[in-house]
């Protein structure tokens, strides 16, 4: 096919004929996919063809090649490797070629696109000579091959993990892009891609930094190039020194004083994106000695595999007067445009990073700046005060930190009400949600809140939130974190004579005309729920006619008619907060018999409206109507049957949801919650879920993020039916098997994937406990005895592959005990011929964890019943019986069981009280709000 015309077409203004050329291209694609590679290899490789369609044609053919999703990305991967060879070298041959190109668009396309390649084919030992063919168009080449080869290594070294290239060819790598960035490289272009390539590469050069000659040879090149005339070429050296700082922290002692002087001429004299990242600089280090410490917890000897090398404690005396400084460079905006990030924000967040880094060390350089500023006329000086103090609540000690919020307090309350600047108002209400997140609750001896001062501190935020929209969001989120804080609180609460003036506020906040701003009808449902989830017993009946208030809402936007698309989204965004709201309230209202039998006369009510907004097909609201039918179903109980009848087609939608995969996730998890709730009332439905949970895992459309959560889903469903699994063992037992012999080898997987490999571990477990259990003490028990040897085998590799996080664990020896409690004798032999499990045991019964040792205990009293000489004696059995009082399996089910309904509902909240998180990323870490 000309693909030229077509390319062209599928970029013209008219839909119609864009339509149609997409079509075409999609259709040339499934029927001839290597001629469809061909031709746009050979388009994006002719000088003579148009800007426009090349560019499109490299787009096209990169993305053939990847995808974010991971199961359309594999299968990308396994198409271009089953291709014919002949092809594969004929593109990959063109692709070099381009990177001689005239064009600066196609050399950069064509870069891109050889790294996707090398990406699949290198891990395979395919396409060896394309390192060697690369680094040949180094030297003696025009400098825009040059440019273009650089960025292309650049670009392979981010698709490669450093463990498929050599040793030999990542010193020439290097060695090509230090030269490339020499100050002798006359061309800017070149010394630019040249220290974009080292920012990729850095995690490939462990061998070489642990070469002092080598290492100061890359330190040097760098640091020149941080002074290089060239704004682009500086920020770049910059990024490289962040990156050395988190990857190579424990070799930088000779060349921090160098760094700091660079990097502080830099934050004071350079320009903002140069500035950004040499301030960047220092929140990594701070990054670095935070998890180190935490780690270690300070026990370091002069053999410890990473060193804390105090380097921010020791620039504490010049590093945190450069950081105040930057907190007086607001811009006027700031506050209004929520995705900024500027000189003052990057400040503010390495200065609170710095605080979590020294604690008490940083409150004597901070406090002389603070006193200077905070009543100086400029709201400049006055904002920049009130940010630094609220920046550094968190590391310091409450000991050091509450005499000063104690005065600081009353003048604050002031500043809310009364500043002229709308800035400091901002950043006030900010900060005091910082005291109340970190200094106050029941981990505070003190308390800042007092009955003396606890009604002016209503009234102050109460007022604030009929302020501008970005205060009265910031007001939101300090009213959050003063619930929050009595969240243990049994007996009457402080807050509760002001719950109702609370809630009425948060209330009138949501139909407030600019609630769509600065996020603040999201944050005054979000406050609400915590005011509502903290609350004690005294005000159940103000929450009984909060449900009313929440039904009516919910009632109301579902009768809106004729809306265009943009109020149609507001509406949708609208029904899952009130979905959300209604979520919080059963959960407080169910958590009692008392309150659960007033809150039920709603429940018919509540289950129609859900049912109404599940007819409207939004994906955002069907995941929060979802998770409150959750919340609702295990309040109602057995008594949920009524519901299913009507519920069950949209409960099978949300699992056939590929598309919406946090819709299909949020689904099977809630599935799990009815399957607690019904018990064997769940049975009629089982064939349909059953079949559709299978159907999931057999398709190549799912997410992997939805895997873990359908193998413990058919633990839910065993334990509820019992040996009314059996029919669908054949099925799920050999998916299981496969599933773990999947997950047992991580050797060399990166941390991600390892991440998930315990979730998918988790799940599996967890499948294999619910259905041990749902079996035990029926006559069908030995149905699972085929299956024991695998699950045994299963349970050795995971351990001795050592890489198991906490969770992992205590499901794996549950799940030992089960094999023992259910099958008895049956199980006995094959546990005494464990490789692993006595090991595997007693590692869990001396964890410090108190569930895992609790797991473990139950499991070793069942592994006596059945095993002889396992390490135990009968009198040891009682007093281990007598100790821990587990009762047998079901509270040991049970305890994961109710746990893991909490879980399944906790969101991030994301909060009306956060300022900024690190590096620019809007949002926070305020909290959970389930």
């Amino acid at each position: 096919m000309e693909v030229t015309q077509v390319l062209l077409s599928a970029q013209a203004a008219d839909s119609t004929v864009r339509k149609h050329a997409e079509e075409t291209l999609n259709q040339f694609q499934e029927q001839n996919l290597p001629g469809f590679l061909l031709s746009l290899t050979g388009e994006l490789a002719s000088d003579e063809k148009p800007v426009e369609s090349r560019k499109l044609a490299g787009l096209i053919l990169k993305n053939a090649l990847d995808a974010k999703e991971q199961h359309r990305k594999y299968e990308f991967v396994q198409r271009w490797l089953s291709l014919d060879v002949a092809v594969k070298s004929q593109i990959k041959a063109c692709l070099l070629q381009i990177l001689s190109s005239p064009v600066p668009d196609a050399r950069s396309t064509a870069s891109q696109v050889i790294a996707k390649v090398a990406g699949i084919e290198l891990p395979k030992k395919q396409w060896p000579e394309l390192i060697g063919s690369l680094l040949t168009n180094i030297n003696q080449v025009p400098p825009h091959v040059k440019q273009a080869t650089l960025e292309t290594l650049g670009y392979m070294c981010e698709e490669v993990v450093p463990e498929v290239v050599d040793q030999d060819q990542v010193n020439k790598i290097l060695t090509a892009v230090v030269q490339g960035m020499n100050a002798n490289e006359g061309n800017n272009e070149v010394r630019l891609a040249a220290t974009q390539a080292l920012y990729n590469a850095l995690a490939f050069a462990q061998a070489n930094f642990s070469n002092d000659m080598e290492r100061n040879y890359v330190m040097r090149v760098v640091c020149e190039a941080s002074l290089s005339p060239e704004v682009k070429i500086r920020q770049a050296a910059f990024e490289c020194l962040v990156s050395i700082g988190s990857i190579y922290y424990e070799k930088l002692a000779s060349y921090i004083q160098d760094i700091f002087n660079i990097t502080s001429k830099a934050v004071r004299e350079d320009v903002e994106p140069v500035a950004l990242q040499a301030i960047e600089f220092w929140s990594s280090i701070c990054d670095e000695e935070i998890d180190i410490l935490d780690e270690y917890g300070g026990d370091f000897t002069a053999d410890s595999e990473v060193p804390c090398y105090y380097f921010v404690k020791q620039a504490l005396p010049a590093l945190v007067p450069m950081l105040l400084e930057t907190l007086l460079k607001q811009e006027e905006d700031q506050d209004q445009d929520e995705s900024a990030w500027n000189l003052a924000m990057a400040g503010g967040t390495c200065l609170g990073l710095v605080a979590r880094t020294v604690g008490d060390d940083i409150v004597p350089f901070v406090m002389p700046f603070i006193e200077e500023n905070i009543t100086k006329p400029d709201w400049r000086q006055r904002e920049a005060a009130t940010y630094a103090f609220g920046s550094i609540l968190e590391g310091p000690s409450p000991d050091k930190l509450m005499p000063i919020v104690n005065v600081a307090l009353n003048f604050m309350l002031t500043a809310l009400t009364k500043d002229p600047s709308s800035h400091v108002k901002d950043t006030t209400a900010w900060t005091l949600g910082r005291i109340f997140e970190f200094l106050h609750g029941s981990m505070v001896e003190t308390p800042i809140i007092t009955p003396a001062n606890c009604q002016q501190i209503i009234t102050v935020l109460l007022q604030s939130m009929e302020d501008a929209p970005n205060v009265a969001e910031k007001a939101c989120g300090a009213i959050y974190f003063l619930a929050q804080g009595y969240e243990d609180v049994n007996s009457s609460s402080p807050l509760t004579p002001y719950f109702q003036a609370i809630v009425q506020s948060l209330l009138i906040v949501t139909h407030r005309e600019d609630a769509g701003e600065s996020r603040l009808r999201t944050a005054a449902y979000e406050t609400l729920n915590e005011v509502v989830r903290c609350s004690t017993g005294e005000t159940t009946h103000l929450i009984l006619e909060l449900v009313q208030v929440i039904m009516r809402e919910l009632h109301k936007s579902l009768e809106a008619q004729k809306l265009s698309s943009d109020e149609r989204e507001k509406q949708n965004e609208l029904q899952g907060l009130l979905c959300g709201c209604l979520q919080v309230i059963i959960q407080k209202l169910g958590a009692s018999d008392g309150t659960k039998f007033a809150f039920l006369q709603y429940a018919d009510q509540i289950m129609n409206l859900f049912l109404r907004v599940f007819a409207s097909r939004s994906a955002t609201v069907h995941e929060e109507a979802m998770l409150a039918i959750g919340a609702l179903a295990y309040t109602t109980g057995p008594d949920f049957t009524k519901y299913m009848p009507e519920f069950y087609k949209y409960l099978e939608m949300g699992l056939q949801n590929f598309g919406e995969y946090q819709v299909c996730a949020v689904t099977v998890g809630v599935m799990g919650d009815i399957c607690r709730a019904l018990e064997d009332k769940i049975l009629p439905y089982c064939d349909g879920i059953m079949t559709q949970l299978l159907k999931d895992l057999s398709s190549n459309q799912l997410h992997r993020s939805v895997k873990p959560p359908i193998f413990s889903c058919f633990g839910d469903i065993a334990l509820a039916i019992g040996e009314n699994f059996e029919k669908y063992l054949m099925y799920v037992m050999p998916m299981l098997q496969s599933a773990a012999e999947l997950s047992a080898h991580t050797s060399g997987a990166d941390d991600e994937m390892i991440e998930y490999t315990n979730l998918l571990r988790n799940g599996i477990l967890e499948a294999y406990s619910g259905i041990l259990q749902g079996f035990k003490n029926s006559p069908k028990t030995q149905l699972l005895i085929p299956f024991a040897p695998h699950i045994l085998q299963f349970l050795d590799i995971i351990y001795m592959e050592k890489d198991m996080d906490d969770v992992v664990m205590k499901t794996a020896i549950g799940v030992l005990g089960d094999l023992a409690d259910t099958l008895g004798s049956n199980a006995g032999s094959l546990i005494q011929q464990s490789q692993s499990g006595k090991e595997f045991l007693n590692e869990c019964l001396s964890s410090d964890d108190h569930l895992i040792k609790e797991s473990a205990e139950w499991a070793k009293l069942a592994i006596t019943r059945t095993v002889e000489g396992f390490g135990i004696g009968v009198n040891q059995v009682d007093t281990l019986h007598k100790g821990c009082q587990l009762g047998g399996v079901h509270v040991h089910v049970n305890s994961r069981k109710m746990l893991k309904f909490d879980a399944t509902l906790d969101y991030d909240y994301a909060g009306p009280n956060q300022k900024h998180d690190s590096r620019g990323r809007r949002g926070g870490n305020g909290g959970k709000n389930p």
